[in-house]
């Protein structure tokens, strides 16, 4: 348990630390004063001052914040002491054009991607990457019956590009039984085939039918490829697994939180241990990139007190030519920041429910 906790401070720590060093970063290059830079939640832990801006490390170690002078109206310094005065001091927020404040809001997300990206060319660098072939058929299931082959390599299902096994079996967990137009390749040529998934009463699931993996060695150029479709991967996988949980496709059994993340990285752990310490490094740094890709989409939903519910009023701002007024802003974003928390507490108790006491 104690190594659980060790490699969940330092996974979340580092997915934390680069989006909220994209936020400092930009500010800092658009003039923007930052006032903290804080890693975690709760009590400070260590803190200190450097130039402008606060450094603190809090106790829990779980989101980060990145404070700018007059964001939301507030100010670090106003002569009749209530912070509200309308001299603003050098540097304020709200004093830089909106593009400014639209890239530097943007770039906490951006640099998850990025991140996700630079952890990507290390897992692929050293462990390859697996394509969609298919290396075996399942007797009596539609695949075979459709006419694909061992060898054939999956590139198309629904219209969609497919580059990753991954991809192929993400798509085929999603499937309720329609029928799924394949395109693939054989000995340089393309075909499309129809398969409609035959259901599995042993796993409650449907399945078309045929395996798939090939591990090929990434150098160069194709490392940069390969990663760079990891990470869409995991983009493509986070936006439909939210727009599934909308329409009501997923329950909120679905939903993990610090705690059901922490028992995930245990798992992980304990299954990868006898596989040797490099093969625990390349499943956790695999996992720093799922939750980075996470974190930006995230923090890019239209919703007050996330970096998208800020970019929003700002569009509203270029629309309208004027900025909605900050105490008025400020306003939505704590509401926002309120059901937040709330939000946070349900699915810790539902973590706690589901991982420790069923």
């Amino acid at each position: 348990m104690v190594v659980t906790i060790i490699v969940f401070v330092l996974v979340f720590g580092v997915v934390v630390i680069a989006h909220e060093l994209g936020h400092f970063l930009v500010a800092k290059v658009n003039g923007i004063k930052v006032l903290q830079f804080s890693i975690g939640m709760g009590p400070d832990i260590v803190k200190f001052t450097k130039g402008e801006t606060k450094y603190v490390l809090k106790l829990l170690p779980i989101g980060g914040a990145c404070m700018f002078e007059g964001e939301d109206g507030i100010y670090s310094t106003a002569p009749d002491g209530d912070g509200q005065n309308k001299e603003k001091p050098e540097g304020a927020f709200q004093d830089a054009n909106v593009w400014s404040r639209i890239a530097t809001v943007f770039a906490g997300p951006f640099f998850n991607i990025i991140l996700a990206f630079l952890l990507s060319l290390i897992v692929v660098g050293f462990s390859g990457e697996i394509i969609p072939t298919v290396n075996a058929l399942t007797p009596g299931y539609p695949a075979e019956a459709a006419g694909l082959r061992e060898g054939d390599i999956i590139t198309r299902m629904d219209g969609e590009r497919i580059y990753l096994q991954g991809e192929v079996t993400f798509a085929s967990s999603l499937s309720g039984g329609e029928p799924m137009e394949i395109e693939y390749k054989r000995d340089g040529q393309k075909y499309t085939t129809v398969i409609t998934p035959k259901f599995s009463e042993q796993d409650n699931r449907y399945y078309l039918g045929f395996t798939i993996g090939e591990t090929i060695q990434c150098k160069g150029f194709d490392l940069i490829r390969y990663s760079a479709y990891e990470v869409r991967y995991w983009l493509k996988a986070t936006v439909k697994s939210l727009l599934m949980l909308v329409q009501g496709k997923l329950s909120a059994n679905d939903l993990s939180g610090p705690v059901g993340i922490a028992a995930m990285i245990d798992e992980t752990i304990e299954v990868t241990k006898p596989y040797g310490f490099p093969t625990v490094v390349l499943n956790m740094i695999n996992f720093a990139v799922l939750l980075s890709v996470n974190l930006g989409v995230m923090n890019l939903l239209p919703l007050p007190a996330l970096d998208g519910g800020r970019l929003l009023f700002m569009f509203i701002e270029v629309v309208r030519g004027k900025p909605v007024p900050p105490d008025k802003e400020g306003m939505v974003h704590f509401i926002g920041f309120v059901a937040l928390m709330i939000l946070m507490v349900f699915v810790l108790y539902n973590d706690i429910a589901r991982f420790f006491i069923h």
